[in-house]
């Protein structure tokens, strides 16, 4: 009886051991985390692209204009096209006695360019209002092309009893000279130089407008201007 007594007392002094303490989470939330994680990382490889591709800085506008221009050591902002009238007269003698005479008239047609040397164009020529936003640009004056004639699609009318080889030579190359100062003289006419220079300033302003814009100047306007004439309003 002592026995039993004693094994109950040594038994009940055994303390029982705490049932075990386990933290649930919800299934959902479990699954969830490995999707977040890649999400996270989509995430961060686009941000990292765009600032590597896409995003920049405002940087120096005079800088975004002149990077424009590199490219680029002329720029063709206008081409003309039109026709000129030459006429000449030649006269052949026999025995000194002048007793052939001929005549010739071309209409042709002719093409004169004009182009902005932009190797002249360096920072000098620049100025930057930051608080407008707007970059004033003076160019030098328009360069214009020598006249291209196309004189295998002149008009030739030609006069005379007797029109020999050598004169009808000298009558075509006569007039493709005349034909050539005259274009040169019209491609210089003040109205054919204003629609020149109006084409220029709009070709000017479309080569920068979008680097600025780039550069993070979205309200930046171009203003353009030729040597030794006042600018032009605002646009």
């Amino acid at each position: 009886m002592k026995t039993d007594e004693r094994e109950r007392e040594r038994g009940s002094a055994t303390p029982t051991p705490a049932p075990e303490l386990r933290e649930e989470r919800p299934l959902a939330l479990v699954q969830a985390v490995p999707w977040m994680i890649v999400i996270a990382l989509l995430a961060l490889a686009a941000w990292l692209g765009w600032r590597a591709f896409f995003y920049q800085e405002e940087g120096d506008p005079v800088g975004s204009a002149m990077l424009a221009f590199e490219k680029q050591n002329s720029l063709i902002v206008f081409s003309s096209r039109f026709e000129v009238v030459a006429e000449s007269e030649d006269t052949r003698g026999v025995l000194g006695v002048p007793v052939l005479r001929s005549r010739q008239a071309m209409i042709i047609p002719a093409t004169v360019e004009y182009r902005v040397d932009l190797s002249q164009v360096d920072r000098e020529r620049m100025e930057w209002d930051a608080e407008a936003q707007r970059l004033t640009v003076h160019l030098p004056p328009l360069r214009t092309s020598r006249p291209n004639l196309d004189e295998a699609r002149a008009r030739v009318f030609q006069g005379g009893v007797f029109i020999t080889r050598d004169a009808s030579r000298d009558l075509s190359r006569n007039n493709s000279e005349q034909a050539e100062r005259k274009a040169g003289e019209f491609a210089r006419n003040p109205e054919v130089l204003a629609l020149a220079r109006t084409a220029a300033r709009e070709a000017v302003r479309q080569n920068l407008a979008i680097p600025l814009q780039v550069a993070g100047y979205e309200r930046a306007s171009v203003r353009v201007t030729f040597d030794g004439e006042d600018a032009p309003p605002a646009p």
